[in-house]
């Protein structure tokens, strides 16, 4: 991919590579271009190509591989995705997984909701009937993130298949929303809080704890998405105890 910027610095040559690292075009073990690739790609000095190099050697992306050059690490280090990441980065053609990870535990329901703070933001009444939809994250075999997303009753007439059951295709349903109604989705900022994790949250990380009455705190992302009649889905994502503090160490 072309990327001609004359005088681009080396944060430019290493964020472009953190980017295509974290969106899985390339996977752990893969080659990085070679130096003088890298030069010609972005029309730097060698001396550029070597800082970006080192910065992506020092974040724990990119490893030296004797001739093969620089490699993506076999275990890349970056935060974990979110769904508002996911969305955005199906949007623009890339992956819906992170290098090496996988979902499970597909659902998708119709239910009666009661939680205030959801039923504000969807700007609904509790006991409403809303779309739940569910997945588990996973790395390595474990799960790391379960994402929820809570869908107003009105997409439904829009996307028939939001109550389909199964590991869903790479393309968000907000693509087949738009095309629909020729309508725009927007996100929020994302917010974040802590929280300690429900018994529930605690099975489905596949958490024992020998004492019930142990307080888990877990990180939990929360984004509502809008179109311009209102409020169209709460996606929230609750990760894995320490998650984010493993990814930064």
């Amino acid at each position: 991919m072309a990327y001609k910027t004359s005088g681009a610095g080396y944060a430019d040559v290493a964020a472009h590579f953190r980017k295509v690292i974290k969106d899985g075009d390339l996977s752990p073990g893969d080659p990085l271009p070679s130096v003088p690739e890298i030069r010609e790609q972005f029309d730097v000095s060698a001396k550029t190509v070597s800082r970006a190099l080192k910065v992506l050697k020092d974040e724990g992306l990119a490893v030296s591989a004797g001739a093969l050059g620089t490699v993506v690490a076999k275990r890349p280090r970056f935060a974990p995705a979110t769904g508002a990441s996911r969305v955005e980065r199906t949007r623009n053609g890339g992956p819906n997984y992170a290098p090496g990870e996988t979902s499970t535990g597909h659902e998708a329901m119709l239910l009666s909701y009661i939680d205030p703070i959801i039923c504000q933001s969807l700007d609904i009444e509790p006991h409403d009937e809303v779309v739940i939809r569910r997945r588990m994250f996973r790395q390595d075999g474990a799960v790391k993130i379960i994402a929820i997303e809570v869908i107003h009753p009105r997409a439904l007439a829009a996307v028939g298949d939001l109550l389909k059951q199964g590991p869903r295709g790479p393309v968000h349903w907000f693509v087949q929303y738009e095309e629909a109604t020729g309508k725009k989705i927007n996100g929020s900022p994302e917010r974040r809080a802590a929280r300690h994790a429900s018994r529930d949250e605690l099975d489905l990380f596949e958490i024992s704890l020998p004492d019930a009455d142990v307080a888990v705190p877990v990180l939990v992302t929360h984004t509502v998405f809008h179109d311009e009649d209102g409020p169209l889905e709460v996606m929230e994502d609750i990760h894995f105890p320490g998650l984010w503090h493993e990814a930064r160490s």
